[in-house]
């Protein structure tokens, strides 16, 4: 009985992807002070695997969202400076009214600064803008010594861009300087269109990237033969003033996923249901309209918790990347490899991306981006050991934001730029007190 009781007091942390490890977090206002000592930063647990898990139940884990606060604004440039635990949803609610939004946003706004620098989060625009670490200007970080220091691309350039992409492990981000963006109204004109397989959406991917400043497509992961890939492809733009003649969206609201589901509601079945209803509900082949920024940048952030939907068993999120030069046939392959190997899921989506970034470790490269959310099951280690074969021998990478099952020796394989990133590590931090479960897992720190 005590036993019993030990156990269910016992504190835990776990990613978006609800698979939980002993652990316990420090949150504080005063992010400078809670970060002495060496700990892993963790904000608001958006990372589906385990980047913002700790390596032992012992390691100190600070989260960041107390430290929130706006500590300048440059109302001609853009310029805004924050601390790390500023999220993107919070700058949105406040400066989206005024005429600014984000640089660059992920599929979701429950993300802080200092995640959005640590990943070097994309978006839809990334043919057009880059990652989020292209806009960072500067970023006060305390290293894993204690020492504070300033880093930009001329002060320790090798730290800011190990740091950008670099998953928290060269130093604590407490303040970063960034550039927003202004736009001309609160609501986005988009595109979107019924696309009938693989071949079609990259083919309208490749027009509508010179057209459209945003793009990405929502894909039937599990649809086979001619259908393989087919999907909706969603392009847009910040509309003008003069094309909306209306006032700005009201905040958006939203709702929680009321329960647990027991692990068996998502099957093949219900997710190939819920994948042919979705794909026609789109009536119109094409279709053009006013949408507020929220649907269309974070349609799934309207639900809060809708990772219950896979159960207590949880899940992971693959992505990937394949470069443009292993050409339309990889992705056809890649996509055949994917709804041969079963794994059911209501998500998938496809993205453009455009040159690779200066972070040591960011993720996009020029080529296509494919992410799909998968049930954890006993095959899937089986399942992602073969699509990492496939992405090595195009020559692409995967995401370490989303990852929880890759191997060391995949990892390696598909990422040159590793040692670049080790020495910095080595320079700024080598003793390794920085560390997380995924870089125990990846690259053998010690725990």
């Amino acid at each position: 009985m005590t036993q019993g009781k030990e156990k269910l007091d016992t504190p835990t942390l776990s990613g978006w992807g609800r698979v939980a490890v002993p652990g316990r977090e420090l949150a504080s206002e005063d992010l400078e002070s809670a970060t002495r000592g060496a700990a892993l930063c963790r904000g608001l647990g958006r990372s589906y695997g385990d980047s913002s898990l700790p390596a032992t139940p012992s390691d100190k884990v600070v989260n960041t969202t107390l430290a929130n606060r706006i500590l300048s604004f440059n109302t001609e440039t853009g310029v805004m400076r924050a601390e790390a635990g500023l999220s993107l949803g919070e700058i949105i609610q406040v400066f989206l009214p005024r005429g600014w939004f984000p640089p660059v946003t992920p599929g979701t706004k429950f993300v802080t600064l200092g995640g959005a620098v640590a990943s070097d989060v994309h978006g839809k625009n990334h043919h057009r803008e880059g990652c989020f670490g292209e806009h960072v200007r500067s970023m006060r970080m305390r290293l894993a010594d204690d020492s504070i220091v300033e880093t930009s691309p001329e002060r320790h350039p090798d730290l800011f861009y190990a740091t950008i992409g670099g998953m928290g492990l060269v130093g604590h981000i407490l303040e970063v300087e960034f550039e927003m963006r202004r736009i001309p109204s609160g609501w986005v004109l988009m595109e979107s269109q019924r696309v009938h397989n693989i071949g079609e959406f990259l083919d309208a991917l490749a027009l509508a990237a010179p057209r459209w400043p945003m793009t990405m497509g929502w894909i039937d992961c599990l649809a086979r033969g001619n259908s393989m890939g087919r999907g909706i492809l969603m392009a847009g733009r910040w509309a003008e003033r003069e094309e909306t003649k209306k006032p700005d969206p009201p905040l958006p609201l939203e709702i929680t996923f009321p329960v647990e589901l027991p692990n068996w509601a998502l099957n093949p079945l219900t997710a190939q249901a819920f994948n042919t209803a979705y794909y026609w509900h789109h009536v119109a082949r094409k279709q053009e309209r006013l949408v507020p920024p929220d649907p269309f940048f974070y349609p799934l952030d309207a639900i809060l918790q809708w990772n219950r939907a896979y159960g207590s068993r949880g899940f992971t999120q693959y992505q990937c990347v394949l470069p443009r030069e292993a050409g339309a046939a990889a992705v056809r392959e890649f996509m055949d490899h994917l709804t041969k190997l079963g794994s059911a899921s209501p998500l998938c989506v496809i993205k453009d991306c455009g040159p690779q970034g200066k972070g040591c470790l960011s993720f996009p490269m020029e080529g296509t981006s494919i992410a799909v959310d998968m049930a954890i099951s006993l095959d899937i280690q089986r399942i992602v050991d073969r699509l990492n074969e496939f992405v090595i021998a195009t020559g692409g990478r995967i995401y370490l934001t989303k990852d929880r099952f890759t191997r060391p020796e995949h990892f390696r394989a598909m990422e040159p730029r590793l040692d670049a990133f080790f020495a910095a590590r080595e320079k700024w931090d080598p003793q390794r007190r920085l560390r997380s479960a995924q870089s125990a897992r990846l690259f053998g720190d010690k725990t």
